[in-house]
């Protein structure tokens, strides 16, 4: 009669692949924060430029005399980004939705002399 052997991982053994797999993964954690940290400021900047063009083709639709007074008139950020909201694709209906966590941008007062909308994150102003 023969015996069969069964091969199997010893204990030091799977303890040590998992040792191996924990040094790794905090090696790389500082990577993937990072990471992530860049594309929610990229995806900012991306959201402050289509608001850029959303406020030109608002000028651009209701002419340039017509635009400023309704935009002078609106008295928050909320008021003016539902005037640019048509203008951009899938845009939520608050302004905190579309901004991601920890970056905001404000609206100028008026539009009469037209400038970039300032964008403001987790470090300050973000030149763009």
């Amino acid at each position: 009669m023969m015996k069969h052997i069964q091969r199997a991982f010893s204990l030091v053994e799977v303890l040590a692949a998992v040792a191996i797999i924990g040094v790794i993964t905090f090696l790389a954690l500082p990577n993937i924060i990072a990471v992530k940290q860049d594309s929610e400021t990229n995806l900012a900047i991306s959201r402050a430029e289509a608001m850029n063009l959303a406020l030109v083709s608002y000028i651009q639709s209701y002419g340039r005399t017509n635009a400023t007074s309704t935009w002078d008139a609106q008295a928050s950020d909320q008021m003016r980004y539902s005037l640019l909201a048509s203008y951009l694709a899938f845009a939520p209906a608050e302004i905190s939705d579309y901004m991601p966590s920890g970056y905001s941008i404000n609206f100028p007062v008026t539009i009469e002399t037209l400038s970039k909308i300032p964008l403001s994150g987790p470090g300050g102003i973000i030149f763009y």
